[in-house]
């Protein structure tokens, strides 16, 4: 959720480091701030605002120092205020601490530290810097305190510190967050995402639960849990990461939707034999059940659709943060596929341990490499689609999409035939993308001022309207419902009147008729239907075409429709589509 990075070198660090954290700006961003140290003192300032909104207040970019650490934040404990903005410093401000993450006894442990300590902020963060000035009084160096200090936390967290008392080191370690260590040629990075300093180096170090990492110009140290000293091995992650620019967009979201054919090419490059066996065990397999949060549960409900209707297998799809209400019934002939574009989703990770705790094996279908859910894995599937920074999720779902066609088709025993269809569809979807775009935007200006939408649809095409719902919400501030259409008349007909818009995925498979006959129902109520489909119908008041394509293609050619409308309205609102209110990228809290 929240971002950190920071920088030890022989260069002025603040410039390095404002660089590295507008990167994860994606991560959040209603407050950020920087620290730095130069001659034994700690200089900073932080705000409300993005990076570069405090930068421009501040000029962040001119402190002091060959250290220095940035946060941006999505609050979790605590308004969005200049206070409760990090870093996070101890009663003499000789300690800083950037955090990322949920302290779950910050209120135990706030009742005790505050009949020593002064408080300033509501954040949870706070009683980490008091718990370090603490272990420090008694003499401990920055990294035991920081160790020490995280014995008595419980929750989630990345945690990075410096103190003017050993002004030449950061100490970082982490719990259920991502913290990752860059080495370069004689400069070091910590970060929530390699993707931050992927510009200076490639070479990277995952610090697992429970690391320190100690940061300086002379190099890297880690640290178990105990505080013996340990190597780690580095590796490189792909430098396509830091090709994340805008390209000439307006915005990210409006270009990664455009490179979505693109984004199916690239989720096919796969070791085929990797995909055979995964679906292997997937026949085998007692049962199977897919975990994910938002966007891509809407990938798994999909890909359990997908598993019936082409390998006849039966899976369960459960939401991630509700898997732990479901987990005495997983055991060791269970295969559990976590779905997740970042790889760091906590309720997945969670999720994930618990069945690695009860035996099931554990597939993860992810686009990060070196992510968590991917050490934590017996096999990884990746999306290969590049970098994503819209918070809102667009080509990455596409590709999950395209994963889960891979292995339906591979349990079929059709693979190659598979990817085959698949490359003409992309084709397909390129052109289509084309010809509905200013159709789509002179739609989103009719309809621009209508708070409540309902998406309806039956059979495979469900999961894809539940995503458009997913979309419009997201990105629009929309009220959007999506239901089975089979549903509408057990309770939300109720809530059609005269306007309200109805976008229907009406397409000529098995559920066409069926489909219909519901639309029919919202428009004899007086709905305003758009219908998705491959032909018009004289019952839909605007239609929105998709190429013909086999049956089995048409939720794969219905997403970007949906997309763009999204798009094209939180535009027509006067919204940002690529930072929407109160949402972050990478969900690394509960």
């Amino acid at each position: 959720m929240c971002g950190i990075v920071g920088f030890v070198g022989d260069e002025p660090a603040a410039p390095i480091v404002l660089r590295a954290a507008t990167k994860l700006e994606y991560r959040g961003y209603d407050s950020a701030g920087m620290v730095s140290l130069s001659g034994g003192r700690i200089y900073s300032n932080k705000d409300v605002g993005g990076i570069s909104d405090v930068q421009r207040k501040y000029r962040l970019d001119q402190l002091p120092g060959e250290i220095a650490l940035a946060h941006v934040r999505w609050a979790t404990h605590g308004r969005a205020n200049q206070m409760n903005a990090h870093p996070h410093f101890d009663c003499t401000n000789q300690i800083a601490v950037v955090h990322n993450g949920i302290i779950e006894n910050y209120q135990e442990l706030h009742a005790t530290l505050v009949r020593k300590h002064r408080f300033v902020s509501e954040a949870d963060t706070e009683v980490v810097c008091h718990l370090i000035e603490d272990y420090m009084d008694e003499g401990a160096s920055l990294e035991g305190a920081l160790l020490r200090a995280t014995r008595h936390l419980r929750g989630s967290y990345a945690l990075a510190a410096v103190s003017s008392r050993e002004p030449e080191k950061i100490v970082a370690t982490a719990k259920d967050c991502p913290l990752v260590v860059g080495l370069g040629e004689g400069n070091y990075f910590v970060a929530s995402d390699a993707l931050s300093f992927l510009d200076q180096t490639n070479r990277v170090v995952f610090l697992e639960e429970g690391e320190v990492a100690s940061l300086t110009k002379n190099g890297v140290i880690f640290l178990n849990r105990e505080g013996s000293e340990i190597a780690k091995a580095p590796q490189r992650v792909d430098r396509q990461w830091d090709e994340a620019t805008k390209e000439g967009y307006d915005c990210f979201m409006l270009k990664e939707i455009l490179e979505e054919p693109q984004a199916i090419l690239r989720a096919l490059i796969q070791d085929r034999k990797l995909i055979i066996e995964c679906a292997q065990e997937i026949s085998r397999a007692g049962q199977v059940v897919i975990t994910a949060c938002g966007t891509s549960r809407h990938a798994g409900l999909l890909g359990s659709y997908l598993f019936s209707k082409l390998g006849a297998k039966l899976c369960h799809v459960v939401t991630a943060s509700e898997f732990h209400y479901f987990s005495d019934s997983i055991t060791k002939d269970t295969l559990v596929i976590a779905v997740s574009q970042s790889g760091e989703t906590a309720d997945v990770i969670e999720g994930v341990k618990r069945a690695k705790a009860r035996g099931s094996k554990v597939f993860s279908i992810v686009n990060v490499a070196g992510s968590l859910l991917t050490r934590l894995s017996d096999r990884v599937i990746y999306l290969n689609c590049g970098p994503e920074i819209c918070v809102a999720a667009t080509k990455s779902f596409i590709a999950q999409v395209v994963i889960f066609y891979l292995l339906a088709f591979a349990l079929k025993g059709k693979l190659e035939e598979g990817i085959q269809k698949l490359e003409h569809v992309s084709r397909q979807i390129r052109e289509n993308s084309k010809q509905n775009d200013e159709k789509l935007q002179a739609l989103a200006q009719r309809i621009k001022n209508e708070n409540n939408f309902f998406y309806i649809a039956r059979g495979l095409n469900f999961a894809i309207a539940a995503e458009g719902a997913l979309k419009l919400k997201e990105i629009s501030y929309i009220h959007a419902t999506c239901l089975p259409a089979g549903e509408l008349k057990h309770g939300t007909l109720a809530l059609i009147e005269d306007g309200t818009p109805v976008i229907a995925l009406c397409l000529r498979d098995d559920t066409f008729y069926e489909t219909l006959n519901n639309v029919m129902e919202t428009k004899a109520r007086g709905g305003f239907v758009i219908g998705i489909c491959g032909e018009n119908n004289e019952c839909y008041d605007e239609w929105i075409r998709i190429p013909k394509v086999e049956e089995i293609f048409y939720p794969l050619v219905a997403i970007t429709p949906l997309q763009l409308l999204a798009y094209h309205l939180a535009v027509a609102r006067g919204k940002d589509p690529d930072r929407p209110r109160h949402l972050a990228k990478s969900v690394t809290v509960k």
